[in-house]
């Protein structure tokens, strides 16, 4: 493990991986919170690789599922098995992804081969466990990375269903970066004795995001964009819609505008969605239009800048919006375009983090008319507690920073008609309003269902307690070595990170 972490130029562990990785290697069970980019992935997957090296699998027997992590989206899902892999590169351990979206059948033939480590969305997972491809019955680790969205109405039936088939005596691990009183309290009812990790305030933004707010009439906000991207010279921009109707609508009104842009969101297929994703990182194209199913699952190093075109109607998710950039402790721009509408989301967004967002109006764009007078809507919160139907399911990202190659996802609403604000849809990202995917059998797989529920009620916001103050990321920090006991299984890989890493690239 010491070979793939210098290969990557890790050195220096980040506060949530410090206070983390001693814990989990004692087997507690582990509630995790702190900034988006601060390095989460790294922080259960280290420990993770650490204890099953330590208890090999029997010599001779197909290897057991021993390890599960579940994940909200494909590409979180991908990302963090991505850094399964490049951690553990020099180790005798397998690792597979199971999602929708694609066949099962190149999914039943590694689970065949045998793995030891599994990263899964719900719904597939469901699929393989009716179809009877896979055994939990050796699980000794279970990970809910994003655990909020895990822990929502969106997913909160099939988490149970999947949980209830797990053996007992288990290790349990939540991370997010965001926790609403009411999830906290939710996971108790998954957890034994754990101990709570937060390495930053609760759900505060990202350090190193610079945030401001364009007022700015509704019909005009194309315009807007337009106008920011070319004066501001942005060579890469991530702007959020809150559906996807608005995101294709929008990136077609942009390649008509001269600027290449994708969108990405859950109605996409798979290979849709990775090759949208890989033009943007390599530069092929400026902009990425993308609904919250790209709020937790993509890690771009250096990405200069993230616009909210529609702000989100739950103020958590734009914590984890923003958090694309100024990632691994470097610099980065969020930029909110808000109509008179929007007034009430966005004094929900300052509430739960607050902070006061700049104002800065744009000349030639501001608000006139009857748009300015118009009523805000209030803010819309997360359910407080799993009701009715069963809802969705729903792939976080990495860089060079123990964050690991690794990054995250959901998908916003308007009102009752619009898309469900919880991830991407129903058992398996489809969201409301998602084609139905078949299996490689032909059945319908469990990750194209339509979410149940509806439009979460809406409800004044209630501030976050504040626990520690916020903490930059390891390196703008020069964050020193960890205090670990000598006899800490783990000593000798954090004695590794007791100096400044080397300058290579930003991480999640």
């Amino acid at each position: 493990m010491l070979r793939a972490l210098s290969e990557q130029g890790y050195q220096t562990p980040t506060p949530i991986q410090a206070k983390a990785i001693p814990p989990i290697l004692e087997g507690r069970d582990v509630l995790g919170a702190a900034q988006t980019g601060t390095g989460k992935t790294a922080a259960f997957t280290l420990p993770l690789l650490q204890q099953l090296a330590l208890r090999p699998a029997a010599q001779g027997e197909r290897r057991p599922i021993r390890a599960l992590v579940l994940a909200p989206t494909r590409e979180l899902a991908i990302q963090v098995e991505e850094s399964v892999r490049t951690y553990g590169a020099h180790m005798p351990l397998r690792s597979l992804t199971i999602y929708g979206g694609v066949g099962m059948q190149p999914q039943i033939d590694g689970l065949r081969r045998g793995t030891d480590i599994v990263v899964a969305t719900p719904g597939r997972l469901l699929d393989h466990l009716s179809q009877k491809t896979l055994s939990l019955d050796r699980i000794e680790h279970v990970i809910l990375d994003e655990a909020d969205r895990m822990l929502d109405m969106g997913f909160i039936h099939d988490v149970r269903r999947i949980l209830s088939v797990l053996p007992k005596k288990r290790q349990t691990l939540l991370f997010s970066a965001t926790f609403s009183p009411e999830i906290r309290a939710l996971s108790s009812q998954f957890l034994r004795d754990p101990v709570s990790v937060e390495a930053a305030e609760r759900n505060v933004t990202a350090t190193g995001v610079t945030q401001v707010a364009h007022p700015v009439a509704a019909a005009s906000k194309r315009d807007l964009l337009v106008h920011l991207i070319r004066t501001r010279n942005w060579p890469q921009v991530l702007v959020f819609t809150r559906t996807k109707h608005g995101a294709n609508r929008l990136a077609e009104q942009l390649t008509k505008s001269g600027i290449q842009a994708e969108a990405i969101h859950g109605n996409k297929s798979q290979n849709a969605r990775v090759r949208s994703l890989s033009r943007f990182k390599n530069l092929d194209i400026q902009v990425l239009v993308a609904t919250d199913v790209a709020a937790r699952g993509i890690d771009i190093a250096s990405l200069p800048c993230v616009v909210n075109y529609d702000l989100p109607n739950v103020a958590e998710d734009y914590v984890h919006r923003i958090g694309r950039t100024a990632r691994a402790g470097a610099a980065g721009e969020a930029v909110s375009l808000f109509s008179s509408e929007e007034r009430g989301l966005l004094s929900a967004i300052e509430a739960l983090t607050r902070q006061k967002i700049e104002r800065s109006v744009i000349e030639g764009f501001a608000q006139t008319g009857t748009d300015s007078a118009a009523t805000a809507p209030e803010p819309a919160r997360r359910s407080q507690a799993p009701r009715g139907r069963s809802g969705a399911q729903s792939p976080r990202g990495g860089g060079r920073h123990p964050a690991g190659p690794g990054a995250r996802t959901a998908q916003g609403s308007q009102g009752a008609r619009a898309e469900a604000p919880r991830g991407e849809g129903a058992r398996g990202e489809g969201g409301r309003g998602a084609g139905r995917s078949r299996s490689a059998n032909g059945s319908r797989s469990a990750d194209a269902r339509r979410s149940g529920g509806g439009a979460p009620r809406a409800a004044t916001p209630v501030p976050a307690q504040t626990s520690q103050r916020p903490v930059q990321s390891a390196e703008s920090a020069g964050a020193s070595r960890p205090a670990v006991g000598r006899s800490s299984p783990m000593a000798a890989l954090l004695s590794v990170f007791g100096v400044r890493r080397t300058e290579t690239a930003g991480g999640s």
